[in-house]
């Protein structure tokens, strides 16, 4: 949870001391002169707490705390009191206040208690998480295959970069499914029960980016292909990054961002900016233990879209796609599984499905091994001796088998 404080106060220069004090401790101000400046920000999802004025013109701070007792019960406020106010404070203590607080405290006073009531908040909002999560599922179990070791560390990733509340730079092959774990981070959020907006970056004007902001407002945006933005979008998102608290955005990109940053394509502030929390899905490749697994999740999916029975998936089907290298990882896997449903070859009847019946046992664990061998390749850069390290294999037998099957570790070097 940010550290936020909803400031309602109508007189300007007080309102002005309790910001400095407060954003000099690192503390998140929305700041508000009456009642009617401030009830949008007090919502049961609001990741901070309320320090009001009692009096105040108009609707008064004791409104205020009773129309924050409706929408959030949980919600703390601190109500300020002027010198002749105290027995007002502490009467609202038996209506619902957290705390009350004179005006002329000393800064530190003033500092234990925020700090106090953002602890309290923080700890409501992160049991109302684990129960909601309980309650539906984790969304990131439910959502995301695999079970495999890199499966479950991209699993653990997303969970804990959905707590931290910045901006993510998901990033990923081609079909590797980025948009689906930027959702998963929105619904894992604590904003994971407002809106979820998402955009295609390439051809994005500004005006249509203030539009999906605002549909977007107290939720999360999410930016496809970030490094395809025109370079003007691109300022109006920084420009909203450094303006706006109350909207998360998670950004995707299938290329080099850095790449990206150094040819002028992508604006250094935009991607340093998106950079604060970084995930990672690895290629089918890099996981081959978990096609069989996603293949198989697929099929069924596409056997109840199309009012199917799910088609048997054989040990000669999974040497079938054991085989192939999914250059186009998820989304290819799940075209697959769909024409393996409907009983239809692909296009240019390389389907990982088509004619695999035929093979004998040796070329099936041939296909097999060699996919092991390439995987193990791409998740230690080309480094053959680290490879073999991860396969447990002597270096020469590694080395013996790359010849067999005509594979070059130079070919999967990233750097």
């Amino acid at each position: 949870m940010r550290r936020r404080v909803l400031l309602v106060d109508d007189d300007a220069a007080v309102r002005e001391a309790l910001c400095q004090t407060l954003e000099l401790a690192d503390v998140e101000v929305i700041a508000a002169a009456s009642f009617i400046e401030a009830k949008d920000h007090i919502a049961p999802d609001f990741g901070g707490i309320v320090l009001s004025d009692i009096r105040m013109p108009g609707r008064d701070g004791f409104f205020l705390l009773d129309y924050t007792q409706k929408s959030d019960a949980e919600l703390p406020v601190i109500l300020l009191t002027g010198e002749g106010d105290i027995p007002m404070a502490v009467a609202a203590l038996g209506r619902g206040a957290f705390g009350f607080l004179e005006k002329t405290c000393a800064p530190s006073d003033l500092l234990a208690e925020i700090e106090r009531a953002l602890k309290t908040r923080a700890l409501v909002l992160e049991n109302r998480g684990l129960k909601a999560r309980l309650e539906v599922g984790d969304p990131a179990a439910r959502m995301l295959f695999g079970t495999s070791d890199l499966a479950e560390r991209l699993r653990r990733q997303v969970r804990e970069v959905a707590q931290a509340e910045a901006e993510v730079l998901v990033s990923g092959p081609p079909g590797s499914g980025i948009s689906k774990v930027a959702e998963v981070i929105h619904l894992l959020s604590a904003r994971g029960q407002r809106s979820f907006e998402k955009c295609a970056s390439a051809g994005l004007s500004r005006g249509d980016f203030s539009a999906a902001c605002e549909a977007a407002r107290g939720g999360s945006l999410f930016l496809d292909e970030i490094t395809a933005m025109p370079a003007d979008t691109q300022f109006a998102v920084v420009d909203r990054l450094e303006q706006d608290a109350d909207l998360r955005v998670i950004a995707g990109c299938s290329s080099d961002a850095q790449a990206a940053v150094q040819n002028g394509t992508l604006n250094p502030d935009l991607f340093y900016r998106l950079d604060v929390m970084r995930v990672r899905i690895p290629s089918l490749a890099e996981r081959p233990e978990d096609i069989a697994v996603l293949f198989a999740h697929y099929v069924a999916q596409a056997s109840e879209q199309a009012g199917l029975r799910a088609p048997e998936i054989t040990n000669d089907v999974v040497a079938g796609l054991m085989a192939q290298d999914w250059p186009g990882n998820a989304r290819a896997l799940m075209s697959t599984a769909m024409r393996f449903v409907l009983g239809v070859s692909s296009q240019d009847g390389n389907a990982a499905t088509d004619g695999i019946g035929g093979l004998g046992l040796s070329a099936q664990m041939a296909q097999v091994e060699r996919t092991f061998l390439v995987s193990a390749l791409v998740r230690a850069g080309g480094r053959a001796s680290v490879a073999a390290g991860d396969l447990k294999l002597p270096r020469k037998t590694f080395y013996d088998k790359l010849a067999r099957y005509r594979i070059r570790p130079e070919d999967y070097r990233t750097s």
